[in-house]
Order: structure tokens, then C-alpha cells, then sequence
């Protein structure tokens, strides 16, 4: 009985559980954002590849 008692006072578990989350919405935040930077990058490069290449007159 007294490990049952002493098993619901603990919270350790429960406190790294939480952390564990924290730490996943956190990384599901920087991918969706380095997802939508590296769209936009790939446009600017492209961009100015084709004005580059427009300038320079070849393809």
C-alpha cells in the first residue's frame, strides 16, 4: 500500500513526459517554419538565376 502512495506522489515521470512534449512542439514548430524559409529561397534563387541568365543573354 505504501508503494502505491509513494507511486502517485512521484511526479518525476510525469514532469519528463511533459518536457518530452514541450521538446516535440518545438521541433514540429522549426520544421514547418525552415519548410515554408526554404520555399521561399529556393524562389529567390531562381529568380535571379533567370534574370542573371536573361542579362548575360544565354540559358
Amino acid at each position: 500500500m505504501k508503494f502505491m502512495k509513494k507511486l502517485r506522489r512521484d511526479e518525476a515521470g510525469a514532469t519528463a513526459i511533459e518536457y518530452g512534449l514541450i521538446a516535440a512542439l518545438i521541433a514540429v514548430a522549426a520544421i514547418v517554419a525552415m519548410q515554408g524559409l526554404g520555399s521561399q529561397l529556393s524562389t529567390t534563387f531562381t529568380t535571379v538565376k533567370t534574370k542573371m541568365a536573361s542579362e548575360d543573354g544565354s540559358s
